[in-house]
């Protein structure tokens, strides 16, 4: 599905400004979509917005349809926290205790009760999940009792009853979190700004998602994992990458028609005017890992859905204005799949100068692309271009040379305000979007990259604040967008 011609940012609520130590839905939300506005960009994208889990990850939430409880706005609630950064131990633990008691002044009234309704199908169970969850100190399902692991009717309702308060308290988060967010997405249909979200293509083994649907995924008949996603070794990893997610069990999802995606991507779909679809290539072949597996060297390629799963989602929800993540290795199977559907896939300026014949070069790319200068596991772009081959083993000297003169030749640079170059390049490339992190636009190094692929630790805490931004930058962003007509 093509998109206008048009430029935006991406920036995941969280790393917004505000007092209470994270981003969230509140006022400095409605700020930043006025700033959009007066830059001329049309896109937010944001990352998923689920309630995250290991490691703070939105790519590893307890949900894939609620919305992250931290993100909520609580009115005059603020803490003594880094501008720059999110503290996310403090924060969480302070926020939530802040969020509880807020909640408990806020009404359960004919408005959250429709809402609970209306999001039946997944919002009693996830409730009672999280419920569950905090009464077995937050320790995952597969360690509860085997008849909560696996879900005895007789003994859930014995927990409903038990955990009503606070079951009813998850209602009101999760229909304040709705409430907050929808002002957001009114906010910026006024202003013309369209909201990108991100679609993983998996969900955390520890969610509620698993939990309520154990015979849709590859699991043992205790709830462990049978075999697990990852990626194999390549050029830059000897041992692959081990995800540690679930696999669906696909012809079981076939069989009932798709039901669970089609509701997974009618919610995005509901949230967002475009998603993201993430690892997109896992949709023709994914690689499956065996379950207690320790890297992601002994797995096997597997057949994924392939186009039955887009042909039902379509079917149910009209046409899908999905961009594929269609980064690393594509094969020719990948790219068919993209395009019979007209997905636009996407471009990394990053990774287009170390090999002058690259496809992400921007006079190799086409209109039906969406292009960025990195994407949140990217470096910034001045980061990147301080440390170009700092630490890369696998090219000598001489190639890391030809790469930095190769991108200076080819955008007529010396090499300073690489991000302005870099924006530039993006913003007058062919592809109807592009996409740049904020960390871009306001020209910082990598002490504010958002998330470093394999780190365990210090990811996604990068947050700006408003006295970053100049009068400058903002008029000459604007004249950027108008100049290249977007």
């Amino acid at each position: 599905m093509p998109f206008p011609r048009a430029a935006g940012v991406l920036l995941h609520p969280s790393s917004l400004p505000g007092t209470g130590g994270i981003g969230d839905l509140g006022p400095d939300a409605h700020r930043f979509v006025d700033w959009l506005g007066e830059t001329g960009f049309r896109i937010w994208q944001m990352l998923p917005l689920g309630p995250t889990g290991y490691g703070d990850s939105p790519y590893q939430c307890f949900s894939a349809f609620a919305g992250n409880p931290l993100l909520i706005h609580i009115p005059e609630w603020h803490g003594a926290f880094p501008v720059h950064t999110v503290d996310f131990t403090a924060v969480a633990a302070a926020k939530r205790h802040a969020l509880a008691s807020w909640l408990d002044t806020q009404p359960y009234d004919t408005a959250t009760d429709e809402f609970v309704h209306a999001q039946r199908q997944w919002l009693p169970d996830y409730a009672l999940f999280m419920a569950i969850k905090r009464a077995h100190g937050d320790t995952p399902w597969t360690s509860w009792d085997a008849t909560l692991a696996l879900r005895d009717e007789p003994t859930l309702a014995e927990w409903r009853a038990r955990l009503t308060d606070d079951i009813t308290r998850t209602y009101k988060e999760q229909y304040v979190f709705h409430r907050q967010y929808s002002a957001l997405r009114t906010a910026c249909r006024e202003k013309g700004i369209a909201l990108m979200g991100d679609v993983p293509i998996y969900v955390a083994h520890d969610s509620a998602d698993v939990w309520t649907h154990r015979d849709l995924f590859a699991l043992h008949p205790d709830g462990t994992l049978r075999v697990q996603a990852g990626v194999p070794p390549d050029y830059f990893s000897e041992t692959g990458q081990l995800w540690g997610n679930p696999l669906y069990e696909w012809p079981r999802m076939q069989e009932r028609g798709f039901a669970w995606w089609i509701e997974r991507l009618r919610a995005a779909l509901s949230q967002f005017d475009l998603v993201r679809l993430d690892h997109f290539r896992g949709f023709e072949a994914y690689w499956e890992v065996p379950g207690d597996a320790l890297t992601a060297i002994h797995g096997r390629w597997c057949a994924g859905p392939g186009s039955a799963l887009f042909v039902a989602l379509e079917a149910a929800l009209g046409p899908l204005p999905i961009v594929a993540e269609d980064l690393g290795v594509i094969t020719p199977e990948v790219e068919a799949l993209r395009d019979r559907f007209d997905f636009p896939g996407m471009s990394i300026l990053q990774f287009a100068f170390a090999d002058p014949s690259s496809d992400f070069l921007p006079h190799r790319l086409v209109r039906n692309r969406v292009v960025y200068t990195g994407t949140h596991d990217n470096d910034t772009t001045l980061g990147w271009w301080n440390t170009i081959g700092a630490g890369d083993s696998t090219r000598s000297a001489d190639e890391v040379a030809r790469e930095r003169a190769f991108a200076m030749r080819y955008l007529d640079c010396d090499g300073t305000a690489m991000h302005w170059t870099l924006m530039r390049a993006a913003l007058a490339s062919v592809a109807n979007t592009a996409l740049v992190p904020m960390q871009d636009v306001l020209g910082l190094g990598s002490e504010a990259r958002m998330n470093l692929p394999g780190r365990q630790g210090g990811n996604w805490g990068f947050r700006f604040s408003w006295d970053q931004i100049a009068p400058a930058t903002t008029s000459r962003l604007r004249e950027l967008v108008e100049t290249y007509g977007r």
